[in-house]
Order: C-alpha cells, then structure tokens, then sequence
C-alpha cells in the first residue's frame, strides 16, 4: 500500500469511528448542539481532552494553510470543514492525501 491510498484509508477510518461516537449521542439525544458542546466539557478529562485537540485543530489550521501554499496543495480548505463536521481524525489524514504527488 502506498502512502496516497494509506492516507485515504485512514481518513476514512478517522471519519467512522468519531461518527460512531457522535452517531450514538445525537441518537439518544437528538440534534441537540448545545448539549454535544456542554458534553464536550461535562468534566475535567473530557474538558482537556477537547482543549487539547482544539489547540491543535486550530495550529493544524495554520500549518496546513502555509504548507499548501508551499507546496502548490490544491484544495487544502477541505481540512476546515473537515476538522469541524469530524475532527482531525479526518482532517490531518485528508491533507496528508492531497499533499501526496497524484499517482502515475
């Protein structure tokens, strides 16, 4: 397997597993935004745990958008929605494949 199809694998695994999670709570819980916020943050260890990946959606933001420009990556901007409809579970394996020479 070559990098550009490891890349693409892993965003699609980054994509389903958080959606399982999310899935489930908007399931038990129906569209409720407010709530999947105020869960992010229910208590000390789920509210560091969603700081820190936070941060670091928000430094991957910045770093992809300066690589991109770098490195001529057509359609980085996919990482913004991405990293907020998913996460960057999704988000960092999407650029990692767009970033990869296509194949010949």
């Amino acid at each position: 397997m070559n990098a550009k199809n490891f890349y693409l694998a892993m965003a699609i695994i980054g994509t389903l597993v958080p959606w399982l999670f999310f899935g489930s709570f908007f399931a038990l819980n129906g569209l409720d935004i407010p709530l999947f916020l105020q869960s992010l943050f229910a208590n000390g260890a789920a509210g560091g745990f969603s700081a820190d990946v936070l941060i670091t959606i928000v430094v991957f933001w910045i770093w992809s958008w300066r690589d991109a420009a770098k490195n001529n990556v057509t359609h980085w901007w996919l990482v913004l929605p991405a990293s907020c409809f998913v996460g960057l579970s999704l988000a960092l394996p999407l650029y990692l494949y767009l970033r990869e020479p296509h194949s010949t």
